[in-house]
């Protein structure tokens, strides 16, 4: 190594950081970026659980569901945090939160 290339590292060593102006010209988009990114992602979430929340509070006696479990089953009765089901032959219990989509409307809640 000669004594110019490490003159020139040395040199390189020496030189001042970055001021605060310059780094917040470079990162400031990438910042503004993933903040619009996080309050789209956040709003989203919120309209999905509100439709959910919806979802439930309009279940009824006679509407066919499906469970996150994957349960294809007709309400029979609806209470305050759960559902009775009944699948083929098996009458069962669920909670409420469990119920993924409503498939089909009963008769009575169409009228």
């Amino acid at each position: 190594m000669s004594f110019s290339s490490i003159a020139a590292i040395l040199a390189q060593a020496q030189q001042q950081p970055p001021n605060l102006g310059d780094l917040l010209r470079t990162m400031g988009p990438m910042v503004i970026i993933l903040v619009a990114f996080m309050l789209i992602m956040n709003f989203s979430q919120q309209k999905k659980v509100k439709q959910h929340e919806n979802l439930l509070n309009s279940l009824k006696s006679g509407d066919k569901i499906i469970t996150s479990s994957g349960i294809v089953a007709v309400v029979i009765a609806v209470k305050d945090k759960s559902v009775s089901i009944r699948s083929a032959d098996t009458k069962l219990e669920v909670l409420k939160s469990s119920v993924a989509e409503v498939t089909e409307r009963s008769q009575a809640s169409e009228s």
